[in-house]
């Protein structure tokens, strides 16, 4: 934490254009244009210590000597001995050399100039081609540059005020490929400068010769390979040298073509590296795969010509050649590249990435996304190949075809256990669950792809989403998102197994594929979705004392899954778990489209909970022929979210949340924890959880919209050191609640947490039942009401209700003041989530209008609709009088609507008559 928060850790180089070999023109690449820029070497370093103005702040502070490396130089370490000899020589500047070997001679040596005696640099970009084998001598030119440099920094100022604000260094000319992943894009030239060749600058310039435990760099597959291998040791101090029964390393010549980049070195490493302590030199023709028990000793050569990779067999090879053409390959297993080009759009939003179905049917639309996700995670240090990965979705059209593709290109990716769940359906809380719980440890899962549109409506027609979790159990955090993103925008091929065989999703069980040649086991597990979560959810909930409030002959309840893949798990715990009857569950089948329904649990959707329970659309009471369960609720799709109603009573997402947060010692989970620690809410939500935590002196969060920024806090202590705020409740007033049990919000732990309360008010069974509504009087009459709605305006057009939004930031000042019937403006704003665990900001989370009052209007535009946007509307109007707290909402807050509306103009804007939804 204390290198990370030093203000002077990092400062910004410079860029510069790649040019066109042939017109010397900045080179032009539509395609990927971050491809048109290019570092200018590590010579900038001067350029930008002097106009980033970090040279002076550090002989401000009185540095003057400065230590600088390559960062891919693992044998870098500060040498105080070295320090000393640098100052007592009172050099300007001093280079470490080292005597150069075989695999140095193609890098910088240094040499001295003849006419003035002036120690310089040569790099191979300014040899000729005709002198290159007079440069590659190593007899002739014994030292090589290391690039580690000591530098008095009081002298360097004043040979950059010199030469008029800069250093003068030697040009180098670079010849590459635009795109270096792509050898066929056009032909530039890189300009750039070596920061070593400032050695020719200082009049007192220096060298020193210093061991090979000064030089381990990373520059080429050949060298990591090398470092991986025994052939290095990490010392007690954390140092990378050479291994000391080695002599010398061996010369290394990996197929540049075939290991040009690190992920082709991560594929064939995968099985593990292979022993180089008794190797004298290893050449690779080919895309070989070696493993831990391959074992090299002396001169050895491995050539593969064939089309696919092939893995060495097991074994010592002694100064010999092997040809592995006719080898057996992979078969099954076997990864190819498949061509692709970047698709707009496939930024992930709060919830992941959501479309129409039909997009992401088209042809490398899925394959793109997943594919930058696994680029993104392993560069990262996802622990793919031994760890797991997690599948499943809420059943939604397009999900068992999704999961096949996912399979294939997670192996071919390198990922060798998967598990998915039943009949590819998990729910959102159990991926969370599975990730954190299920074990043995060694087989801890990595991540997960969750295939959800969350409350969107599915089918061919309809909306089909993404989302990728990590090992915390909880959603991918912004650096993991925006790197997918990055990667989407760029990609230009993907890697899948196409031989792998389809899985049967509909029967639980392993099945093993292995390689033709026997090198490689993947493991695909069809797993029960179900037990991990309700398991989980035992130990957090007294599940005698509720199944004594649902045995009671006066109570009653229903619990509407809406088709999404809440129903298994509503059979598991309330059929088989708890011993209730069928007729206790409505829509518990799981259908590919909710059954032509929209999964959303509000009041606008949940209409066959409504209709049992007695509510209008408004949540006003009506009557029924019969009269209600004293409970209700209701899942969305993916069973994250929940509504909770009584006998003709609605529970808002607010109110529920505080309710829970102040009765959460009547659930085991926190009572037997030492209690609840602290709570937290989106922005969005209604202030009734802060008075709750006001008086139950409870640490307060008000966060962006998005369950990542409620992870970060749980995880505080564990991942972050910092304070250990669980037990821990959280809410969105988007019908989503959760605690510290999993990384996501979770709609069965809701209703749980609502039966344990009634179950406590309700522990004799000869008194008279006490009702939701009683529980949400009570609560209203010692903290107040917090009148709240929202109104949802759905499928508006995107740019209209950006330039709405932008049209209320810019008056926010403008706005501050103003009044209309009994509200005054006292603060307008945006909102800034400034998060303290690690200290990450979050902007542009949504415009407030704080009323003097404490009443609220908020807007947000959400990302995560599958076509179009949504404008989200949000009202709060606080009334501390009791007489005052059982109004109609809609009674109460018709003068703020009215204002809400005047000030977003939203009519006029997005074309709108009204909300698609009030909730």
């Amino acid at each position: 934490p204390d290198i990370v928060s030093d203000p002077d850790l990092e400062f910004v180089q410079n860029k510069v254009p790649k040019l066109d070999k042939t017109t010397y023109m900045p080179g032009d690449y539509p395609a990927n244009p971050k491809c048109e820029w290019c570092p200018p070497g590590h010579g900038d370093l001067y350029a930008a210590l002097e106009g980033s103005g970090t040279l002076d702040k550090l002989l401000e502070q009185g540095v003057k000597y400065m230590f600088v490396s390559n960062s891919d130089n693992l044998g870098a370490t500060m040498d105080l001995d070295l320090l000393s000899y640098f100052a007592k020589q009172d050099y300007s500047f001093m280079m470490e050399c080292a005597e150069r070997t075989n695999n140095d001679k193609k890098g910088g040596h240094l040499a001295v100039r003849t006419k003035d005696n002036q120690l310089i640099l040569r790099e191979s970009a300014q040899c000729p081609d005709e002198d290159e084998d007079q440069f590659q001598d190593i007899s002739k030119h014994r030292f090589f540059n290391t690039n580690n440099l000591w530098i008095r920094l009081d002298r360097l100022k004043e040979e950059i005020v010199k030469n008029g604000g800069f250093i003068p260094l030697p040009m180098i000319q670079n010849g590459k490929t635009i795109d270096p992943k792509n050898d066929d894009s056009l032909k530039v030239l890189q300009l750039e400068t070596a920061m070593g060749a400032a050695i020719e600058c200082f009049s007192k310039a220096g060298a020193v010769c210093v061991p090979r435990t000064r030089f381990a760099p990373v520059k080429k597959c050949n060298d990591l390979l090398l470092l991986r291998s025994d052939a290095y040791v990490v010392t007690p101090d954390s140092r990378l040298v050479m291994n000391p029964v080695m002599e010398a390393a061996p010369k290394m010549g990996l197929d540049s073509k075939k290991y040009k980049f690190v992920q082709a070195l991560e594929a064939a490493t995968e099985l593990g590296t292979p022993s180089l302590v008794d190797c004298t030199a290893l050449k690779v023709d080919g895309l070989v795969y070696f493993t831990r028990k391959n074992i090299f000793v002396g001169k050895v050569t491995i050539t593969n010509s064939s089309s696919e990779p092939k893995v060495l067999p097991p074994g010592t090879y002694t100064n010999c050649t092997i040809n592995l053409d006719a080898a057996p390959g992979l078969g099954a297993v076997c990864p190819k590249k498949m061509p692709t080009t970047p698709i707009e759009g496939q930024k992930p939003g709060t919830s992941g990435l959501r479309k129409k179905t039909a997009v992401f049917m088209e042809p490398n639309y899925l394959a793109n996304f997943v594919q930058s996700t696994f680029s993104t995670i392993k560069t990262m240090g996802a622990d793919i190949e031994t760890q797991t990965l997690v599948v499943g979705g809420d059943g939604r059209y397009f999900n068992p075809e999704a999961i096949q593709i996912i399979v294939k290109m997670a192996v071919a990716n390198g990922v060798n256990r998967i598990w998915i769940g039943k009949d590819g359906i998990l729910s959102t809380p159990a991926v969370s669950a599975i990730i954190r719980e299920r074990g043995p440890s060694y087989m801890s899962p990595f991540g997960a792809f969750i295939l959800t549109a969350s409350h969107n409506p599915g089918g061919p027609n309809e909306d089909f989403g993404i989302k990728y979790n990590v090992e915390n159990g909880g959603p991918a955090p912004e650096k993991v998102t925006n790197g997918i993103f990055e990667n989407t925008k760029t990609i230009q091929e993907y890697l899948i197994c196409p031989d792998f065989p389809d899985i049967n999703l509909g029967l639980a069980g392993t099945t093993k594929v292995e390689s033709t040649c026997g090198s490689k086991v993947v493991v695909v597990e069809v797993i029960d979705g179900v037990e991990d979560h309700i398991d989980l959810l035992k130990t957090v909930f007294d599940f005698d004392a509720i199944k004594g409030l649902l045995d009671r002959p006066d109570f009653s309840m229903v619990y509407d899954s809406m088709h999404g893949c809440q129903g298994p798990y509503a059979k598991a715990c309330f059929l088989e778990e708890l011993g209730q009857q069928e007729d206790s569950l409505l829509n518990a089948e799981p259908t590919s489209d909710f059954n032509g329904h929209h999964a959303d649990p509000n009041l606008t959707y949940a209409v066959d909970l409504t209709a049992r329970m007695g509510l209008d659309r408004t949540g006003q009471p009506v009557a029924t022929a019969t009269p209600p369960p004293a409970f209700g609720a209701a899942a969305d799709g993916d069973a994250d979210r929940n509504m909770i109603c009584g006998a003709n009573f609605f529970v808002t997402p607010s109110d529920s949340l505080a309710i829970i947060a102040d009765h959460a010692n009547v659930i085991p989970f926190f009572r037997d924890q030492g209690g609840l620690k602290a709570v937290a809410r989106s922005m969005p939500t209604s202030g009734a959880v802060d008075r709750v935590a006001k008086k139950n002196n409870l640490a307060l969060f008000e966060t962006p919209t998005g369950w990542k920024y409620f992870g970060n806090l749980m995880d505080s202590k564990d991942l972050f050191g910092g304070v250990d705020y669980t037990p821990f409740i959280c809410g969105e007033e988007s019908f989503g609640t959760g605690s510290n049990h999993v990384r996501e919000k979770d709609g069965l732990w809701a209703v749980l947490a609502w039966l344990q309360i009634l179950a406590d008010y309700n522990s004799d069974p000869t008194a008279p039942l006490v009702t939701v509504q009683a529980i949400v009087e009570k609560h209203w009459a010692t903290y107040g009401r917090n009148y709240y709605c929202r109104y949802d305006y759905e499928g508006v057009d995107k740019a209209a209700a950006t330039e709405m939004m932008a049209a209320m930031t810019a008056a926010s000042e403008t706005n501050t003041g103003r009044s209309m019937g009994p509200y005054t403006i006292a603060t307008a704003d945006v909102f800034e989530y400034l998060d303290p665990v690690d200290g990450s900001v979050s902007k542009n989370q949504g415009i407030r209008f704080l009323m003097e009052d404490g009443s609220r209007i908020v807007f947000r535009l959400s990302g995560t609709a599958g076509s179009g946007a949504t404008v989200r509307m949000y009202l709060e109007a606080y009334e501390a009088d009791v007489s005052k707290t059982k109004q109609v909402t809609a009674d109460v807050m018709g003068e703020l609507v009215a204002f809400a509306l005047e000030l977003s103009e939203i009519q006029k804007y997005c074309a709108v008559e009204g909300p698609t939804v009030i909730t």
